[in-house]
């Protein structure tokens, strides 16, 4: 992780404070004074204060049901922060790992482990999520077979990845996506001539959706392990 996050993950100091701290010279990695905040550290190296040792303290991962008209923000800004739902120490030190539209509903992942988010994020990692998608007119029965091989969205050059379409009725379906381009859901069925009209997100990899809308739980150790191994 970048220095000045590990420096305010490991003590009580803002991230202005940190920043200062250490342009001012008083961090230490590896015997060596490093005035760049923007250095990568690892929680392996040694690392001090003023000669104090530094301990990052440990991740957390947190699984929480998104209301509508909320943002994955951690501040305020056209609609409320689901971060105002989720009562913990530090909350500016998390993310949400894979950020959902404000009027979009359901599953997301909160953590301050950026490189545990990355597995979750990355198109080449594979991992699946799924919503539950209503249209504004009946699916077409060719749809599936679309979308399996890639669809063409507006303004991008390649293909979607290969994604697998269940219809539950004519204008309720489930979508599995591996990626997660800006606004992709809506934009895949617009490019086949349909309309989302309301979106939740069910699942990501193994985790399914299991609280009600605004509560919030911390993922179990195997849960964080199922991104990992």
């Amino acid at each position: 992780m970048r220095l000045d996050k590990f420096v305010c993950k490991s003590t009580a100091l803002s991230r202005a404070q940190a920043t200062a701290m250490i342009c001012d010279g008083h961090i230490v990695v590896n015997h060596v004074v490093i005035v760049d905040v923007a250095t990568q550290v690892h929680e392996d190296n040694l690392i001090s204060l003023n000669g104090e040792i530094l301990t990052a303290r440990a991740s957390r991962y947190i699984l929480m049901h998104k209301p509508a008209d909320t943002i994955c923000s951690n501040i305020d800004e056209a609609y409320p922060s689901l971060f105002n739902y989720i009562d913990v120490d530090n909350a500016s030190e998390l993310h949400v790992a894979g950020r959902l539209d404000a009027d979009t509903t359901g599953l997301v992942l909160v953590t301050d482990d950026g490189r545990w988010s990355f597995n979750i994020i990355t198109p080449n990692q594979h991992c699946q999520k799924v919503y539950r998608v209503g249209l504004s007119r009946p699916i077409t029965d060719d749809v599936a077979a679309k979308f399996a091989l890639g669809v063409q969205l507006q303004g991008e050059q390649q293909l979607t990845r290969p994604a697998i379409l269940e219809v539950v009725t004519p204008k309720e379906v489930l979508l599995t996506i591996t990626e997660g381009k800006f606004h992709q859901v809506k934009r895949m069925f617009s490019a086949v001539s349909n309309r989302v009209v309301s979106l939740h997100r069910e699942k990501i990899g193994a985790i399914q959706l299991d609280i009600e809308v605004g509560q919030w739980r911390y993922l179990t150790a195997d849960e964080v392990n199922s991104f990992t191994s």
